[in-house]
């Protein structure tokens, strides 16, 4: 985001705005005033956040309210383009079509880079840690993906092998090996779509972030999941975190404090298991 767009070069001396900015800044008072806490998740995305309020932020979401004595909303957003886009519309704009921004996102990644890119956010209080990983027809891969790239993946220079579109697992594979796997990557618009490929036999694997992709092969007995971990990767995994509006310390300071107390009594734990994910401690 351009930092022209900053309060200050508006000029801070102006007295009505500078009214304004205890109200903004009380957003903790407001919420436990209202009895509720709005919290942004994505739409349709398992196993994370399904219709109906269902999924692993959306119980995050009401678990965290529960500790601010408040109810929850379930407000499911539409993905854009960009994290940056996202970050806007869910929390410190709203997006042009006239959704209301939340008080908190959920599944942000804590990111230095992504923080600094969006000054009106606050980025903080990492609850899980994503990693890639690699579903698979052992009869057709027989070998987990271990040591190099070019040892570990030389299967798909022959094989199939299923990603979403405009991920990381796209972008690592298309460029991987100087782009000798290109003709190899198969594109789908969801995991969910590529697993289902893949339970098909039309692609031999899937590369993936692994809570997307645990939930996409759930039940799958034939299929093998393995962790993916190679030295020409450019991360082994991100940590996931929340959003406010970067004002907001109150706000939060309790939605942190509440975290630590979920993490501490296994509420946190408790809650990817009932989803059948493997919980990773940011």
């Amino acid at each position: 985001m351009k930092n022209d767009r900053r309060l200050w070069l508006k000029g801070l001396a102006v007295l009505p705005l500078a009214a304004s900015l205890p109200a903004r800044a009380d957003a903790l008072a407001r919420i436990r005033q209202q009895g509720r806490l709005r919290v942004a998740v994505y739409k349709d995305f398992a196993p994370y956040s399904l219709a109906g309020g269902k999924g692993i932020d959306a119980d995050l979401g009401r678990a965290l309210a529960a500790r601010l004595g408040v109810a929850a909303d379930i407000v499911a957003y539409t993905a854009d383009e960009e994290m940056s886009d996202d970050l806007r519309n869910m929390v410190w704009k709203g997006h042009y079509l006239g959704t209301q921004p939340s008080d908190v996102m959920l599944h942000v990644p804590v990111d230095r880079k992504l923080a600094a890119a969006n000054d009106k956010v606050r980025i903080f209080a990492p609850y899980h840690r994503e990693t890639l990983a690699l579903a698979r027809h052992p009869g057709r891969v027989p070998q987990p993906a271990q040591g190099s790239a070019a040892v570990a993946l030389e299967v798909f220079t022959r094989e199939k092998i299923g990603v979403e579109t405009a991920t990381l697992a796209d972008a690592f594979l298309l460029s991987v090996l100087n782009g000798r796997l290109r003709e190899q990557v198969v594109h789908f618009k969801s995991v969910g779509a590529a697993a289902a490929a893949l339970a098909d036999g039309q692609i031999a694997a899937v590369l993936a972030p692994r809570g997307e992709l645990e939930a996409a092969v759930a039940g799958r007995s034939e299929l093998v999941l393995d962790a993916f971990r190679l030295p020409e990767l450019p991360t082994d995994g991100w940590p996931l975190g929340m959003a406010v509006k970067v004002e907001e310390t109150g706000l939060a300071d309790a939605l942190a404090a509440a975290l630590a107390e979920l993490k501490q009594d296994g509420t946190l734990a408790a809650i990817f298991a009932r989803h059948g994910i493997t919980h990773l401690p940011a």
